[in-house]
């Protein structure tokens, strides 16, 4: 059975240094992170494959998926939970084959039902909108409105995910909006205390923590 997309959705900053990385996702994962994303975008492959596998250990060591940002081939060569694809990160379609039927696909999909229902039928099992917030990672990303949430959750039956400037001021307007999950960076893994930061935001989904 695949994991559940829900809750704290923590999602790596670009570190080279493995050994770091490895000491900030622990601690998100002590504080209750219920999934970790693989993000590097300044990485060779040889860290990246690296890395990886570095957090597919960890996170198997308290059973929390990763997901890997997206490249395909890394999640067999890392053993990692699934893959999330961009909208110029390729065809889900082809991930999906690619992944077989068992491990977790997500799409980012803005501000855009149009483009949550094509990444459904390709097979994604959850569907990300944002940037709802001001992001230092994405500056200039698209602002969707809150109750774009609420109809992605009338509209489709998988997990919604938000992404984009969350803090913990604003998170709890997205889960009464209808988020499953919040996808977090900064304000987790540049916390002064990141498994405290992790817990906070896992405390606000009541029914998981």
């Amino acid at each position: 059975m695949r994991a559940r997309i829900a809750g704290l959705y923590a999602i790596t900053p670009d570190l080279d240094d493995s050994h770091e990385l490895q000491r900030r996702v622990r601690a998100a994962l002590r504080g209750g992170a219920r999934i970790v994303q693989y993000r590097n975008k300044t990485a060779s492959p040889a860290l990246r494959i690296e890395q990886a596998r570095m957090l597919q250990s960890l996170c198997a060591d308290f059973g929390v998926p990763l997901i890997i940002n997206d490249h395909t081939g890394l999640v067999a060569e890392s053993g990692a939970s699934g893959l999330h694809l961009g909208g110029d990160d390729g065809s889900l379609a082809t991930a999906r084959a690619a992944l077989g039927p068992e491990r977790l696909l997500g799409g980012s999909c803005y501000d855009r039902l149009d483009l949550a229902k094509a990444a459904v039928a390709a097979g994604a099992d959850h569907i990300a909108f944002g940037s709802f917030f001001p992001s230092t990672v994405k500056p200039g990303a698209v602002r969707p409105p809150l109750d774009l949430l609420t109809r992605a959750k009338a509209s489709f039956d998988v997990p919604v995910v938000a992404i984009g400037g969350i803090t913990l001021d604003n998170a709890p307007a997205l889960i009464a909006a209808g988020a499953d999950a919040i996808a977090v960076i900064s304000a987790v893994f540049s916390a002064p205390d990141i498994e405290q930061a992790a817990h906070a935001f896992q405390s606000l989904f009541p029914e998981q923590s």
